[in-house]
């Protein structure tokens, strides 16, 4: 097992610093979370993310749903699956999409609607 290399503080304060930061995230994992919090962080792409949490849509019907042009729809979709938090797949000549199955998306997911105090919607 390799220990990991941790920097010496050049002040210590009598504190936890040590401690925090032998568990301090490692970059590549806050990079991940950083795109995807970014990319949440439009009230469009919110909206789209959330509702792909719930449900598989194609672009013409997400954009119906949020009142935006297909294109303007197609763009964030494009930012929001380079961020890792929705996938695609083709069924003829049609896209749907849907929210990543990962945890980040979940965790994402619950912390919207937390945060908005909204809940997942009934679906039948």
């Amino acid at each position: 097992m390799s220990e990991k290399n941790t920097p010496v503080l050049p002040h210590d304060h009598g504190g936890q610093e040590a401690g925090l930061i032998e568990n301090m995230p490692d970059l590549e994992t806050v990079r991940t979370v950083a795109e995807a919090m970014k990319q949440l962080g439009d009230a469009s792409r919110l909206r789209i993310f959330w509702l792909l949490c719930h449900c598989e849509e194609c672009v013409i019907n997400i954009a119906a749903a949020t009142n935006m042009s297909s294109p303007a729809v197609s763009h964030h979709l494009r930012l929001l699956k380079g961020a890792g938090l929705i996938t695609s797949r083709r069924s003829g000549k049609e896209m749907y999409y849907r929210a990543a199955d990962t945890p980040i998306t979940e965790k994402m997911h619950h912390t919207i609607e937390e945060i908005a105090m909204i809940s997942c919607p009934e679906i039948k």
